[in-house]
């Protein structure tokens, strides 16, 4: 079972990481429903991290090229006006607030926040979210056309993600789109700003898990977890940036919104 575990939330990570319904919240509900060791042994918060840099490796994948351009471009980062060079720049602009209120706040949530009751009232304030960035947002500009101010609220909103229900990309995009930004635009830059985020969190839990091991079994399973969660991840991104041109956000708004009902009636029934 520990297995067939291990592949569902790579599979529930793979998806939900890119689609604005958040993943943490699915991670943490799928334990709830389903019983599986909720924040305990293999599956806590450590595996959560592990799943993150299956679907780390997803973007570089899918993004290889846009990624090896603004590596290309670094030179100009600092007084390009548009292009890659100037996309790069409003990545690092755009992940201060993420250091700053991850550094102060991120263990404390950790702590108290990874629960369905929190979970409940984000998924719904995620979901209203969504729809004001589809009635709102203007969505006639590429994403080199923000300002830096522009790419600190986007990294704000990141940042509010840190809250479990949240969602990454669902507050990065619907801020982005607000801002102007086309849907895919709003995607792309949401996708290449969870980069560094992303990154530091794999980073920093592994060198929690280099200092305290593991047992084979749970390497077997973080393995699996990652791999799943590459793979889904690699083609919910191909799947999700196509149906942006042509499709709004609203089902996700309102899937969020029923999700939060369902988790509400299972609370008030166990």
């Amino acid at each position: 079972m520990d297995f067939l575990a291990a592949a569902l939330l790579g599979v529930v990570q793979g998806l939900t990481e890119f689609l604005p319904v958040s993943s943490s919240a699915h991670l943490v509900l799928a334990r709830a429903f389903f019983g599986w060791n909720v924040d305990e042994g293999a599956f806590g918060l450590a595996f959560d991290v592990a799943l993150h840099a299956g679907t780390l490796v997803a973007i570089l994948i899918y993004f290889r090229r846009d990624i090896a351009v603004m590596l290309a471009a670094v030179p100009e980062v600092l007084s390009a006006n548009r292009g890659p060079g100037k996309v790069g720049r409003l990545i690092v602009i755009g992940t201060i607030p993420m250091v700053v209120i991850g550094l102060l706040l991120a263990g404390w949530l950790e702590d108290h926040a990874r629960t369905p009751a929190v979970i409940a009232v984000t998924l719904a304030l995620g979901g209203v979210w969504l729809l004001a960035a589809e009635r709102f947002g203007a969505r006639t500009r590429e994403e080199d056309a923000l300002t830096a101010g522009g790419a600190l609220l986007v990294g704000t909103a990141q940042a509010a993600a840190l809250v479990p229900g949240m969602s990454r990309s669902g507050s990065t995009i619907s801020m982005a789109m607000l801002l102007g930004l086309t849907r895919e635009s709003a995607a792309r830059f949401s996708f290449l700003l969870g980069i560094p985020a992303i990154g530091a969190a794999a980073a920093k839990e592994g060198v929690h898990l280099l200092k305290t091991g593991m047992s084979l079994h749970d390497a077997q399973l973080f393995a699996l977890g990652m791999a799943v969660s590459a793979l889904v991840g690699f083609l919910t991104i191909k799947f999700f940036l196509k149906y942006l041109t042509g499709h709004s956000l609203n089902v996700f708004a309102y899937y969020r919104l029923a999700l939060a009902a369902v988790t509400v009636g299972w609370l008030l029934t166990r």
